[in-house]
């Protein structure tokens, strides 16, 4: 523990701004990674809202520009003509009850889940195993709908899910430290534009807090909101 300890604070040593733009902050997430995997890029954004009220949740989906650096397996649980669709959209298992009764045997082997809305009622038997893992079909995201093709398609092509937890705060994924800078410069603006833009009406004041952009195992690189919030 004290040699991960002393990489840590010769990295934390590197972040000497009180906050960065962007641009500026990436190279140095990149530079003061440490870990000899390749770790993953996360944004932490902390909101004005009170998640406890309903109309102040926050969520959303974005599709990042260059992805996540991640193959993600994806099924589709359809009817008719829908579970073709699904395997030719590329995803990696298409069905109906079928696969409904694989997950209720212990199959958890994906990703994600996308599912037509005359099967949810057969879905709806999942929700102790899906629910959990944060793999249950929601039409807020995308992921219950009759266009099961481009909902497989975003979905490979690097869609996040971004939510709110109950101290106000979002923990989203935005790339992989062996990504371009800019390339995870324009992942980190393009989920933080889909955040702004989720503003609920009913939230009072400041409604971006604070931005810290870090790696899995790297310090906490602050982001002036303001350098944000006026692109």
């Amino acid at each position: 523990m004290a040699k991960v300890g002393k990489k840590y604070d010769a990295s934390a040593k590197q972040v000497e701004k009180p906050a960065y733009t962007l641009a500026d902050a990436m190279p140095l997430v990149k530079k003061a990674a440490f870990a000899k995997f390749d770790e993953t890029v996360e944004l932490a954004m902390r909101l004005g809202v009170d998640p406890k009220h309903a109309d102040q949740m926050v969520r959303g989906t974005v599709v990042l520009p260059h992805g996540l650096g991640k193959f993600k397996r994806v099924i589709v649980i359809a009817s008719g003509d829908k579970v073709r669709e699904g395997r030719e959209a590329g995803a990696d298992e298409s069905g109906g009850d079928d696969l409904v009764q694989r997950i209720q045997g212990g199959w958890i082997d994906f990703d994600a889940v996308v599912a037509t809305p005359d099967m949810m009622k057969s879905v709806g038997r999942l929700g102790k195993v899906l629910g959990p893992r944060g793999l249950m079909p929601n039409p807020k995201t995308g992921t219950v709908t009759v266009d099961v093709a481009r909902a497989v398609k975003e979905v490979k092509a690097g869609k996040v899910e971004f939510r709110v937890d109950k101290t106000g705060i979002i923990h989203c994924p935005v790339g992989k430290v062996s990504f371009d800078a800019g390339k995870l410069a324009e992942n980190a603006g393009a989920l933080i534009s889909s955040i702004i833009k989720a503003k609920p009406a009913s939230a009072k004041g400041k409604y971006v807090r604070s931005i810290v952009i870090s790696s899995t195992m790297g310090p906490g690189v602050p982001i002036d909101p303001a350098s944000v919030e006026a692109a």
